[in-house]
């Protein structure tokens, strides 16, 4: 097998076994027997377990993050260099419900994977995650621009909160639809970006800024 086949074997089957069965569960030797190759094949391509993980997050991720910067960008420029925050918010977590949710993406290996390192708490991806952040500095200023009346600590906030509304709407989508008896559709991904913008935006822009912490109440 050709070098770059090889390299694509190999990713193709982690990428399935991990979204099949998590990241703790799945050896190296399971990839290699999945990618029908050798172990030094990985070795060589790879060097670690944790290297290919981050190899295939990085690869998803540059995805979404494009997909965000494109639509944020579009909007921009549409609106004459400033955008409504509606619509930051819709660009920032538009394209992760999109990739993850809905019946059709939710089966894909791809949107399983992602689903995964949502969940699931690695080394490889957390470092990743924790490093790879300009493109949030660039929703963080947009989202300044939009409402300039805002601290930079309610900003950052905010874009803090509409991630977690988004992640953790993914990660919990099947504990959702059972407490909801199904009246919460998961399957319908565009209802769900719009409450969660919906969310997110009040909480910017309800309010005096005041760029502290609400003052604790005691408790008798």
């Amino acid at each position: 097998m050709a070098s770059d086949q090889t390299r694509s074997a190999i990713l193709a089957a982690a990428e399935r076994l991990y979204a099949d069965r998590g990241f703790g569960d799945v050896t190296l030797r399971d990839i290699v027997a999945e990618a029908d190759v050798n172990l030094a094949a990985v070795n060589y391509h790879f060097g670690s377990k944790d290297e290919l993980i981050a190899e295939l997050f990085v690869t998803r991720s540059i995805a979404t993050n494009r997909e965000r910067l494109r639509e944020l960008k579009a909007a921009e420029e549409q609106g004459g260099g400033r955008a409504p925050i509606e619509v930051i918010l819709r660009a920032l977590v538009g394209p992760t419900l999109r990739g993850c949710l809905g019946p059709e993406n939710q089966r894909s290996t791809a949107a399983r994977f992602m689903i995964r390192a949502s969940i699931e708490s690695v080394p490889p991806i957390r470092r990743i995650k924790n490093r790879e952040i300009d493109h949030l500095r660039k929703f963080a200023n947009a989202m300044r621009r939009a409402l300039p009346e805002r601290s930079d600590e309610e900003i950052y906030w905010g874009l803090h909160f509409a991630l977690a509304m988004a992640h953790h709407t993914i990660r919990e989508s099947e504990r959702l639809t059972k407490l909801s008896d199904g009246r919460c559709d998961l399957d319908d991904v565009d209802a769900i970006i719009e409450r969660v913008v919906s969310v997110a935006a009040t909480a910017l822009t309800a309010g005096k800024a005041t760029g502290k912490a609400p003052a604790r109440v005691a408790v008798r």
